[in-house]
């Protein structure tokens, strides 16, 4: 389907850089749902294992305060790679980390390769997407990471189960090379820094940090990231103490409903604007994580992850839509590193939070923090469409 411009969505560009993607979020979801039982075995407790997830969203966020420069000095496609080269020195490093601290250090470090790469992805992938399909492209060039998702954490699960963490952190490096030598050598995206016009002066850090035009759905951005944060660090230990099906059915059964969503929740975005997606996104997660609270039974642990796998599958993309309609195009690496600046500091600050509720009144009281978190979501979107009854488009600037 073209444009009357004659732009098209699924070009080259687009396909190669959302399989790379998908492979480097692959990695990723290998690990994700089983670190925290890596972290117990090595004798870590509810709080740091709380500080130890948390801690990847830190460093993530502290590099992408140096995206622009990275960009301007090396090139997008460059800095990307470079991201890339870091995520596999953090992913090879698990295997040699077997006490609190080592893992501590490790994991900050996959954070620095994570937080650059996701960004440089993002970007890339809005500055070849046409405009009027902004909401659909984000959505099916997530729908990569959501089929990673859906297979990655079962896989994750069963390699530890068959053949030990070694095997899990090799297959997760595995999977980020084919990434970055897929990406060096068939993308045609140029690999050195743009051309320069003369020295600029360095952005103020509150600039670097965060676009101001897009500062309220990054407010909902950082709400979504603590309420979805106890899902990352905690729903694999609730699993296993309660003695339920293995965690790899969870994210199986979440991933397929963020599947389900990103087939329909762009295009209503594109036509009908963010309420109409934002507002059943958060009620959708609401009733996922008090539904977790509440997993008591396998039936009940799949049935949250329903309702997980549709508040995550529209809100994610409905908010990063939302955040690069509303600033200029040489404004969307800016803005691409806010929405994951606040959604990792928000995983990683609920991450923290909740292992101290973890270790002090259980799993079930973690995931009723969640679902508050996320009725003030709801709330707090709410109050804004009443006192701005006149939602702008998606693609209108502020």
């Amino acid at each position: 389907m073209t444009d009357p411009l004659g732009q098209r969505l699924w070009t080259k560009d687009f396909i190669i850089l959302a399989v790379s993607n998908a492979l480097l979020f692959s990695g990723f979801h290998l690990i994700m749902p089983v670190l925290p039982l890596f972290i117990a075995d090595s004798g870590g407790t509810d709080r740091q294992i709380g500080l130890i997830m948390g801690s990847f969203t830190f460093s993530a966020v502290a590099v992408r305060l140096f995206t622009d420069a990275g960009i301007s000095r090396l090139g997008k496609k460059t800095f990307l790679i470079l991201g890339m080269l870091v995520c596999m020195l953090g992913t090879v490093g698990y295997y040699w980390a077997d006490a609190v601290g080592p893992a501590l250090a490790v994991r900050l470090l996959h954070g620095v390769g994570f937080g650059i790469a996701t960004t440089m992805y993002a970007t890339l992938a809005v500055d070849i997407i046409p405009a009027f399909r902004r909401g659909e492209g984000i959505g099916y060039f997530g729908l990569g990471t959501t089929v990673s998702m859906a297979v990655a954490p079962a896989l994750g699960v069963w390699l530890v189960a068959a053949h030990g963490f070694g095997a899990l952190f090799a297959a997760a490096t595995a999977g980020q090379i084919i990434a970055a030598l897929g990406l060096g050598a068939f993308s045609p995206v140029p690999a050195g820094p743009a051309a320069s016009t003369g020295p600029a002066a360095a952005p103020p850090l509150l600039d670097r940090i965060m676009e101001r035009k897009a500062a309220f759905p990054a407010l909902l951005t950082l709400l979504t990231g603590i309420a979805i944060s106890g899902v990352i660090a905690f729903v694999a230990l609730l699993a296993k103490q309660a003695h339920l099906a293995t965690v790899g059915y969870f994210f199986l059964v979440a991933t397929s409903f963020i599947f389900l969503s990103r087939l329909f929740v762009g295009r209503i975005f594109d036509r009908k604007g963010h309420s109409w997606v934002i507002l059943p996104g958060a009620v959708s997660l609401c009733v996922g994580q008090f539904t977790l609270s509440q997993a008591a039974t396998t039936p009940v642990l799949l049935s949250a992850a329903v309702f997980h796998g549709l508040g995550v599958g529209i809100l994610f993309p409905a908010l990063q839509a939302w955040m690069v309609g509303l600033v200029a195009p040489e404004r969307r690496g800016i803005v691409n590193a806010t929405f994951y600046n606040f959604l990792d500091t928000g995983i990683g600050c609920g991450a923290f939070a909740l292992g101290i509720v973890a270790e002090t009144a259980g799993y079930p009281a973690v995931f009723l923090a969640t679902a508050a978190v996320a009725v003030l979501l709801l709330a707090v979107y709410a109050a804004y469409l009443l006192t701005r009854p006149a939602v702008p488009a998606p693609c209108e600037k502020a």
